[in-house]
């Protein structure tokens, strides 16, 4: 997603606390259950978890790339750079296919999930923000509260999904992740996840990860909460964010 401040500010970690508050909207806390090395240098944009690996979209001009990762060592195993022009942003990996957005440029990109190698472009209207599918449509966020729902072969829009919760709708909508049945969207700029009904874009849950780092963390430079990845075989879940020395595997639990 973009930058339009570099470092995050603690002091404005206040302001973004609470994106939703509705009783009837729950509320989750993270349990963590394990703790993994992530690159400190990784802007991340994208996550995913497929096959054993972690697959990492980053981003800045001249230093984005698409990764491929070992989860317990968090060595990079494969990766390509992106062509200096484009702004990495979000990924999700497709059947055979690692697709990409970049931020300005209305121009996606597709890999070979193997080889890693360019097999076509695509372009869009407005911004690219993040990606995530069910097995049988792409989801993109354009940061707006709208999501898009794309056709995966042709990735062509095919009709959008406003998130809300009765008559509010929530905008800055960035990385996304497909579990269990619900879209899980990172709230640019906050500490929250939003678990989003992919059927009318209702909100049905709020994910609080405020305290997963420290202050000492944050301060040292890391950046924003953005990375959501599912393992559905395992049923784990893992969130990190741009240049976090870790990526938390967690587990939700209702806050009282």
């Amino acid at each position: 997603m973009i930058v339009r401040f570099f470092l995050w500010s603690l002091a404005g970690v206040g302001a973004f606390s609470a994106v939703l508050q509705s009783p009837a909207v729950p509320t989750y806390r993270p349990q963590v259950i394990h703790v993994y090395p992530h690159d400190r240098e990784a802007f991340t944009q994208g996550l995913e978890y497929r096959d054993g690996f972690l697959f990492e979209g980053t981003g800045l001009k001249g230093h984005s790339t698409v990764r491929k990762e070992e989860l317990e060592s968090g060595r990079v195993l494969q990766k390509i750079d992106i062509a200096d022009q484009y702004f990495g942003e979000g990924i999700t990996v497709f059947q055979k296919s690692i697709v990409e957005l970049t931020w300005q440029s209305h121009t996606g990109l597709v890999y070979d999930k193997s080889s890693f190698g360019l097999l076509k472009s695509f372009s869009y209207s407005g911004e690219g923000w993040g990606l995530a599918n069910d097995g049988q449509r792409i989801y993109m966020s354009d940061g707006t509260a709208q999501i898009r729902v794309l056709d995966p072969e042709t990735l062509t829009e095919q009709r959008r999904i406003t998130v809300h919760e009765r008559n509010k709708q929530f905008d800055s909508l960035n990385e996304l992740e497909w579990v269990r049945g619900e879209i899980f969207a990172n709230v640019w700029q906050t500490d929250q996840i939003l678990r989003i009904s992919p059927r009318d874009g209702a909100v049905t849950g709020v994910i609080d990860l405020s305290g997963l780092l420290s202050r000492e963390e944050r301060e040292a430079g890391a950046d924003v909460l953005n990375g959501i990845a599912y393992d559905s075989a395992g049923d784990r879940l893992f969130v990190t964010g741009k240049l976090w020395p870790k990526l938390f595997e967690i587990k939700l639990i209702p806050k009282v």
